[in-house]
């Protein structure tokens, strides 16, 4: 079986994914092969695997990080929020149903055979798993439900702990040291050592802190990991980007950051295009005038689209089109901009909806969830030709009722609509291929009156090789990883 190491953290947003990507990356740096795992992802980022399965795309990124290909074992339950209580429950790629907290909290247990099923498989396949934590080990009203999340899951399957705090929120002594503190005594013990990540300054000046966390904890703090330079897709706060441009670039889109937007990840192509700037806009005032508006995929998108009718985000948005900007939407993003929603079956919110109307189509939502990987030839112009490859995602069909179709499926059916200035698709991970980004970078710039520049310009994957190479060296360069290797020996004997 393969050796293990597990990241956990002292909150959500410590940074235990892009440490878990990042040491998945130096695993195969170093010649192992190496697999992500977490036995329970809450997130509305997901992704379909090539058999038709649906996985978070944290551990997405970890597995291109490792070098292997995203496989659903590596997240056998997937928690989707619908709600402040409730989740759909995706149990090894398959949707198990709709659960209110309370409910999902006492079944949990029942889940734990096909979760160590899942990682017994990976670790009869691959040298060493990285698994990642979720939350806190230390949520002392959630002990009795953690049989596959921090503590449980180590248990379970016998794995060494980093424990992680996040400097840059403030406070990272005291959430390490309380979180060692609130925890179990054979629990502590399995702490194999510290690291505090997001770290700006000079280490030198933490050091007396670190030998006092140290002294007051008897576990070593194995690393102070820098802020990352490498720009790794987040797996759920867009906060840090709310309104802004990375750089500022030729083009301005703007992205509606819709209160239950999925899938933000489709547009990390965009973001990562030397001519292109992408923001994230939740007010009309914050839209402005873009050279592109997308609307992205939602968990809820009736509910999302009233949001936008309320704030005048709707309004602005049809203002813009009717202007010539061009529109396109994404999966939900895609229904809202139809001229007429229904759930008959109650899916979302039941009734019926009136759509933005820039596209002459209609949705229907219906229990049965879509989920297939495609490859697609665009057919709408300006984009006429490009080859995509991605996933659907989505409850319900939707019908054109007239314009042209975006894309023609490989299986030949038709995907999407256009009309004018305005496209929608179900097509998530459109612009991972790079084709489709370019006929859009170069009409928008086009638009403006400027060209694209003569340098070829550097692929989706390409780019994102780089971004977990610089990840691995940030991270090799501060974390202890002879004391990793260790660890995992000593618990793999």
């Amino acid at each position: 079986m393969a050796r293990c190491i597990m990241v956990q953290g002292t909150m959500s947003g410590a940074g235990k994914s892009l440490l878990a990507a990042a040491l998945c990356r130096i695993f195969r740096q170093d010649g192992w092969r190496a697999a992500p795992f977490k036995g329970q992802n809450m997130a509305l980022n997901s992704y379909i695997t090539r058999d038709g399965l649906e996985m978070g795309r944290a551990q997405v990124v970890q597995a291109q990080a490792a070098g292997v290909e995203p496989d659903v074992r590596m997240n056998p339950v997937l928690l989707k929020p619908s709600s402040d209580t409730g989740s759909q429950l995706i149990v090894l790629g398959e949707v198990r149903g709709q659960y209110e907290a309370a409910g999902y909290f006492r079944m949990k247990r029942d889940l734990i055979p096909e979760v160590l099923g899942a990682y017994e498989s990976l670790a009869a396949e691959y040298d060493i798993i990285v698994i990642e934590g979720a939350g806190s080990p230390a949520e002392i009203n959630l002990r009795q439900a953690d049989a596959f999340v921090n503590m449980g899951l180590a248990e379970l399957v016998n794995a060494p702990v980093l424990l992680v705090g996040d400097i840059d929120r403030g406070g990272v002594f005291a959430q390490l040291y309380g979180t060692a503190a609130l925890l179990e005594p054979h629990e502590r013990q399995r702490i194999a050592g510290l690291v505090i990540n997001k770290f700006r300054g000079d280490p030198a000046l933490l050091e007396p802190g670190l030998a006092m966390l140290e002294e007051k904890t008897g576990i070593p703090v194995l690393g102070v990991v820098p802020y990352t330079r490498a720009d790794i897709d987040d797996e759920d706060s867009l906060a840090p980007r709310l309104g802004e441009t990375r750089a500022r670039r030729a083009v301005d889109i703007a992205v509606i950051r819709l209160p239950r937007i999925s899938n933000f990840t489709d547009f990390s192509p965009l973001e990562s295009h030397s001519a292109l700037g992408v923001r994230y806009a939740d007010s009309a005032a914050a839209l402005g005038t873009p050279d592109l508006v997308i609307l992205p995929g939602t968990k809820s998108t009736m509910e999302d689209l009233l949001w936008m009718r309320q704030n005048g985000l709707e309004a602005a948005v049809l203002k813009l089109a009717a202007a010539g900007v061009p529109v396109l939407g994404i999966c939900g993003g895609y229904q809202m901009l139809g001229e007429h929603l229904s759930d008959p079956e109650g899916v979302e919110r039941s009734g019926e909806l009136r759509g933005m109307g820039l596209l002459p189509c209609e949705t229907a939502f219906s229990p049965q969830k879509t989920r297939t990987r495609v490859t697609a030839a665009v057919t709408a112009e300006p984009f006429a030709g490009a080859e995509a490859e991605g996933y659907e995602i989505h409850m319900g069909l939707t019908r054109r009722t007239g314009g042209v179709p975006f894309c023609r499926l490989s299986d030949g059916q038709e995907d999407g609509a256009a009309a004018g200035n305005v496209f929608g698709t179900y097509l998530h991970g459109l612009f991972d291929s790079g084709e489709v980004t370019e006929r859009l970078a170069s009409w928008l710039l086009g638009r403006k009156g400027l060209t694209p520049s003569e340098a070829a310009v550097e692929s989706h994957r390409a780019y994102q090789e780089r971004q977990y190479d610089l990840l691995a060296s940030d991270v090799r360069a501060h974390l202890d990883m002879a004391a990793v290797y260790d660890a995992m020996d000593r618990y793999a004997r």
